[in-house]
């Protein structure tokens, strides 16, 4: 990895320091660096770290192995270690889960007062595409793709992608990637304006790395400067947004499809969607 040496590892996050770069890298490749509890844990044990230590000037967020994040980790649903909590009524406590695993990583990646680039070097699925939008540029691998797959088993965007993708590409857009649940690849996503730069196999992690050491020695208090003008901009709603994808992500929980989209997930066979 360059001039970057291993500074922190945990079970599922790895970090890589280079002066003032960080990088922050998931480390869950047997999953596609599918998101569980102690995967959403430990990356915001470190993106508050990094917040708060002022010799860190510009963070990088990128995958291991082949995949960015494919998502949550449907799987996690049947963890009795560490379950995802549930509702009186038995399902799935998804705004829960949403509030307590996912909106402390989305905010703390907006409201950090330094420069984060997401470095999308594979597929970027479900809460993992939010996360990376969450980042202030995205650079992607030739052949990443990204993907709301939350209609394919009868949810809705969340992690913040609701607002995250139509400030980035429009409305329109935004429709047609959250109802059809399409791939969109790196080179359409580019054109697209979804992400601002790709690469292909062999420039891809160099580049990454060349724009992130650029922000960590640029200057650091007019990036935040920009990031608070942003914010104020596009997401100012932030907060509330996120407070609206677990309330009807928690709607979608109690319905017939989600428990239909479960099921054909986890038996690999197309959805019989009632429309209940």
């Amino acid at each position: 990895m360059s001039d970057y040496v291993l500074a922190q590892e945990t079970p599922t996050v790895r970090t890589y320091r280079n002066g003032s770069a960080l990088k922050i890298e998931l480390n869950r490749p047997e999953a596609l660096n599918a998101f569980n509890g102690a995967l959403a844990r430990e990356l915001q044990q470190e993106l508050t770290a990094a917040a708060q230590d002022d010799e860190i000037r510009a963070v990088m967020l990128t995958g291991a192995g082949r995949a960015f994040s494919s998502g949550a980790d449907l799987m996690s649903f049947q963890d009795t270690e560490d379950p995802v909590p549930v509702t009186e009524n038995g399902r799935p406590d998804l705004r829960k889960t949403l509030h307590d695993r996912y909106h402390p990583i989305i905010e703390t990646l907006r409201s950090m007062p330094k420069p984060v680039v997401s470095a999308v070097n594979g597929p970027c699925v479900g809460v993992g595409l939010g996360i990376a939008l969450a980042g202030d540029l995205v650079v992607a691998h030739e052949s990443a793709y990204f993907l709301l797959a939350f209609v394919n088993i009868g949810l809705v965007p969340d992690g913040g992608s609701s607002l995250f993708v139509p400030a980035r590409i429009g409305a329109a857009r935004a429709a047609e990637m959250a109802m059809l649940g399409e791939k969109v690849p790196a080179a359409q996503a580019l054109e697209w304006g979804l992400v601002n730069r790709v690469h292909d196999d062999a420039s891809f992690m160099p580049e990454a790395e060349r724009l992130l050491e650029r922000l960590a020695t640029g200057p650091t208090r007019s990036y935040a400067g920009t990031k608070r003008q942003l914010n104020a901009h596009a997401m100012h709603s932030l907060t509330a947004q996120l407070a609206l994808e677990a309330d009807i992500q928690q709607e979608m929980a109690d319905t017939a499809d989600f428990i239909e989209g479960g099921m054909s997930f986890a038996q690999k066979r197309p959805p019989a969607f009632s429309g209940r």
